[in-house]
């Protein structure tokens, strides 16, 4: 039997709303019911009960549609004990939940990460949602922290028998449209069941507008690893701003977009549009030191991973942090900030209708936050971690 869970005194962070003063039932995985605290059932009735005092916010699980891993761990690994790292440790900052991600290496080592990925289950931890393909087909002008040395010409074939060894997994690739001019990966991509995104690409605002008649329309951590926006030319990042079907992905560490493109970013494309990432790498939740990322030495000081040469190779971001900086950056609201990491990336995925939201019937992924957005706890399907 199915044991029943009492959340009381809270504050619950819904879809378009904070509603003070609430409980919330969990039924095993799911949720099951709630309201204001002058309706709330008797207590005798749950096995487990939390009174947050009226001290917590209740949240949905956060989503990361982009992480390469943490805690010393990288789905490039290629092993299921690598997965595990990043499954137990994520719900410490609130993540219920993420797309592998894989970064440009050589065919024979994402085969075996993509195989890995696929065959790969938590028992205890964030849920692997599918894998999230960068690269290998981008473009090596915009590179960034990709190794240049392995990035392929667009090729349709490869790409559909990794979506093959996948069982479908592959949810999301970040791909630069201007190196498939005839449209053959793109339509691969998408006849195969997965989310083209733009990214590490030069594509020129007419490039992305005849892709996005085909249905594209995603961009891979906006305005890193991209062309940026000229007068006389908007460019791939200036398509994604002036494009309203666009969605895309910030990097919101105030390193990798600063917080003044940050509130342009809201001012035109609206918190709706826009998905809190990571880009997170092994070295997140590790000290200063040096580590790896695709076979390149990564410095990791103050806060702050970069290649040998300098380039920013991912990040060390959580993703509450991400969600305190969209706050702190601008003048967006809680349950908006949230919405950017819940709601969002859980429909762009075609997820919502199982996670995203804290609503009746939806699997119980929860994370309490204190009023300064530290996580308490994180549950889940239900279950404390």
């Amino acid at each position: 039997m199915d044991k029943k869970t009492l959340f009381i005194n809270a504050d619950i962070i819904f879809q378009h709303y904070v509603s003070p003063n609430s409980y919330l039932t969990l039924n095993g995985h799911l949720i099951e019911d709630f309201g204001e605290m002058a309706s709330c059932p008797q207590t005798t009735r749950y096995d487990y009960i939390y009174d947050l005092k009226n001290s917590s916010y209740i949240s949905p699980g956060f989503i990361d549609l982009h992480i390469h891993g943490v805690a010393g761990a990288d789905a490039m690994d290629g092993t299921a004990t690598a997965l595990k790292t990043i499954s137990q440790i994520l719900p410490k900052e609130g993540t219920t939940s993420f797309l592998a991600t894989t970064i440009t290496s050589p065919t024979k080592k994402i085969t075996q990460a993509i195989e890995n990925i696929a065959r790969f289950h938590a028992y205890k931890g964030a849920k692997v949602l599918g894998i999230h393909l960068e690269g290998p087909f981008i473009n090596l002008h915009q590179a960034g922290a990709q190794p240049k040395a392995d990035i392929q010409e667009s090729n349709p074939h490869l790409f559909s028998y990794w979506q093959s060894l996948a069982q479908g997994q592959i949810k999301l690739v970040t791909y630069a449209p201007e190196m498939d001019p005839h449209q053959r990966l793109l339509h691969q991509i998408i006849a195969d069941g997965a989310i083209p995104s733009i990214g590490h690409s030069e594509a020129t605002y007419e490039q992305v507008e005849t892709v996005h008649s085909y249905g594209v329309s995603h961009m891979t951590h906006l305005f890193n690893g991209m062309l940026g926006i000229h007068h006389r030319e908007i460019g791939t990042a200036g398509a994604a701003l002036l494009l309203d079907s666009f969605t895309a992905e910030i990097i919101a560490d105030g390193l990798h977009i600063s917080p003044e493109m940050i509130q342009l970013l809201l001012k035109v494309k609206g918190y709706q549009s826009l998905i809190l990432i990571t880009d997170s790498i092994r070295a997140k939740h590790m000290e200063d030191g040096e580590y790896e990322l695709g076979g390149q030495t990564v410095h990791l000081q103050s806060g702050v991973a970069t290649l040998v040469d300098g380039t920013l190779a991912g990040s060390i971001l959580k993703m509450n942090e991400a969600i305190k900086n969209m706050i702190h950056f601008t003048d967006i609201a809680l349950h908006e900030a949230i919405h950017m990491a819940t709601v969002n990336p859980a429909k762009k995925i075609g997820q919502f209708h199982c996670i995203g939201s804290i609503d009746r019937g939806k699997e119980a992924d929860l994370v309490i936050l204190n009023r300064e957005l530290y996580v308490i706890d994180t549950f889940c399907k239900g279950e404390r971690m």
